[in-house]
C-alpha cells in the first residue's frame, strides 16, 4: 500500500463511502479504485486526485497533503545513478535490495535522516 493509497482509504472510510460508490463518484471502476488504494497502480494523475478531494470534500491543507501524497506514491520506482557517484549507485542499490527486510520504525528514521540531509545540501 502507498502513502496516498492509505490516506484515500482512511478519508474514504471517515465519510462511510464504499470503494463502488466512490469510484461512480469520481467516473473510475470499484476494481481501479482497490488497486489505486493498494498501490497496485502507478501515480494517479492531477485530474483524478482533484476528482478524488470533490468527492470527499476534502480542502485546503487536507487536499494539498492528499496531492502531495500522491507524487510521492509510485510503487515503482527508478533511480539513474549513471552520472552521480559510486557512492551514490552503492546506496541506491543497498536500498532496492534491503527495503523490504526494514521495519517500519528504521524506514521512518531513514527518511527523516534522509529529508534533514536533502534541505542541508539544498541551502
Amino acid at each position: 500500500m502507498t502513502p496516498f493509497g492509505q490516506r484515500l482509504r482512511e478519508l474514504r472510510a471517515e465519510r462511510g463511502m464504499t470503494q463502488k460508490q466512490m469510484a461512480e463518484a469520481i467516473g473510475v471502476s470499484a476494481a481501479y479504485l482497490s488497486a489505486l488504494e493498494h498501490g497496485k497502480r502507478g501515480t494517479p494523475r492531477w485530474i483524478l486526485v482533484q476528482q478524488i478531494v470533490a468527492c470527499l470534500n476534502i480542502i485546503w491543507d487536507e487536499a494539498d497533503d492528499l496531492q502531495r501524497l500522491a507524487l510521492q506514491s509510485a510503487p515503482k520506482v527508478t533511480i539513474d545513478t549513471s552520472n552521480l557517484s559510486p557512492k551514490a549507485t552503492e546506496l541506491a542499490n543497498l536500498l532496492a535490495a534491503g527495503i523490504e527486510v526494514l521495519g517500519d520504525e528504521t524506514l521512518e528514521d531513514l527518511r527523516l535522516r534522509l529529508d534533514a540531509a536533502i534541505r542541508h545540501a539544498g541551502r
